[in-house]
């Protein structure tokens, strides 16, 4: 998608729409205030009215999008307002797009801006037979606003995160016969253009420092498992301690010997979201030059059933030292977590940790399909992942972590075992992972409910992948942790 900033009153070009923004209660006048009348539009929050460009306006159609009240409007707002636009005109035949935001500054141009581009994001390199009529014909957006070069210096970071958030869907929708680890790895190392440092380990590093916990989960595949190190050093003082996020990487999930059901497994190539997030993360803060310190881990694995396959009953050690009862090899995400998370705080020493992860269904069934969990050892670092989720449209949900629950995943013969069984399993599952956080800050976000929408009700977020913790995690880190 084309972005431009562009004067009001500048030239249309030909087969271009307008949207136009409007304010709950702003009323409209002559032929739109009957088309509104008749269509009971009345510019509340997510309303459209799609209708004939009226006379003396150079247009080929007109989209009303409403706002909601105006005192309330935030740049969120707006941002949804431009993507239900783009939505509304993108299989028109139309080309472009030209939104017109009332009172909008820069600031607020350059988040319409970034609407579009989320709505515009498309994964189809795989279709070979669509119908013309289905695909998407609008390619640039104009947005009007008053001061054009400011509009632009705006965008530049934005831009960056719009690239971020694309590059994290395209890992998350790709299918798991041609992103499995080594690929996967491949894909981030690509990222040293953008002046990441990468760093791959194999099996047989891993196998040096003990990672038999992660390294159990992907013995059954004939995929090799692999570490992914991306460290960006963006801070003045590049010795400075960095902060760290740590992602599971199961880059397809069949459950390993305690197979799923056959429905709806094949979207078990999304378990791989919460590496794809933090490559994302890392990808935005390159992108746009962020003056901190950070390190991203992805722990990348493959679970499959094999005469070579991890068995319940079965004891592995991790780095660690502890000693881990495999009671269910579907309660893998949390075995590729302690490794990663381990290595993590043991060679970085971070200021903070903070995990992703498609982990449980249980957090489905506690939050549903709208909010992620959050379970933290460290309340500032909570309350910033919080504030930062809600100002970015990826709300978190603050989980407990009751310390009379830890016993439940207590074995009877080795340190601990991999499940607590279905109560409380989302709890269970975070304590898990707390046991090797080695009492570094931390938090962990279960994204299971998040990283995949289908149907998805966010206009900024087609169907599929969401790239779900990418903004939110971009903004805590830049209003927070940046010198």
């Amino acid at each position: 998608m084309d972005i431009e900033f562009v004067a009001a009153g500048a030239a249309l070009s030909p087969n271009t729409a307008v949207g136009r923004v409007v304010y709950e209660g702003a009323g409209l006048d002559g032929v739109l205030g009957a088309a509104a009348a008749a269509s009971r539009f009345t510019g509340a929050k997510g309303q459209t009215l799609d209708v004939l460009a009226p006379a003396g306006l150079d247009a080929a159609r007109l989209v009303l999008v409403g706002a909601g009240k105006a005192e309330a409007v935030d740049a969120l707002t707006l941002e949804h307002a431009a993507a239900s636009a783009y939505a509304a005109v993108k299989a028109s035949g139309l080309t472009a797009l030209r939104l017109e935001l009332p009172n909008a500054g820069p600031e607020l141009a350059a988040r319409a801006a970034l609407g579009v581009r989320l709505a515009s994001y498309r994964f189809d390199k795989y279709r070979t037979k669509e119908p013309a009529e289905k695909k998407p014909s609008v390619v640039k957006a104009e947005i009007v606003v008053g001061d054009v070069t400011q509009a632009l210096k705006a965008f530049e970071p934005l831009a960056a995160l719009a690239d971020a958030v694309a590059f994290t869907r395209d890992l998350v929708s790709e299918p798991p016969n041609v992103l499995y680890p080594a690929e996967f790895a491949r894909r981030v190392k690509a990222l040293e253009s953008l002046g990441l440092e990468v760093e791959i380990l194999g099996e047989p590093e891993m196998m040096k420092l003990g990672m038999g916990s992660l390294l159990g989960v992907g013995q059954g595949s004939i995929r090799e498992s692999q570490l992914a190190i991306l460290k960006w050093n963006g801070a003045a003082d590049k010795t400075a301690q960095p902060i760290a996020f740590v992602g599971k990487g199961v880059c397809f999930d069949t459950g390993g010997i305690s197979l799923k059901p056959a429905e709806n497994m094949e979207d078990m190539k999304w378990d791989m979201g919460g590496a794809g997030a933090v490559a994302g993360l890392m990808h935005v803060l390159a992108g746009r030059k962020a003056k901190v310190n950070a390190v991203g881990i992805l722990g990348l694995v493959e679970n499959m059933p094999d005469g070579n396959a991890q068995r319940p009953g079965d004891v592995v050690t991790s780095m660690s030292g502890q000693t881990i009862e495999i009671i269910n090899t579907d309660a893998e995400g949390r075995l590729v977590l302690a490794d990663a998370i381990w290595y993590c705080q043991d060679r970085f020493k971070p200021k903070f940790m903070v995990d992703l992860a498609t982990l449980t269904g249980a957090i489905i069934i506690a939050l549903g399909n709208d909010l992620a969990g959050c379970y933290a050892n460290n309340d500032e670092l909570a309350d910033n992942l919080v504030a930062a989720s809600n100002t970015e449209g990826e709300p978190l949900w603050r989980m407990p972590l009751p310390a009379q629950y830890d016993k439940n995943i207590d074995s009877m013969i080795a340190d601990m075992k991999n499940t607590g069984g279905r109560p409380g399993g989302s709890i269970t599952a975070a304590m898990f992972i707390q046991r090797f956080v080695n009492g570094v800050p931390w938090a962990h976000l279960d994204i299971a409910s998040t990283a995949w929408k289908k149907p998805s009700t966010i206009p900024t977020s087609p169907d599929g992948a969401t790239g779900y913790g990418v903004r939110l995690l971009n903004r805590m880190v830049a209003e927070k942790y940046e010198g």
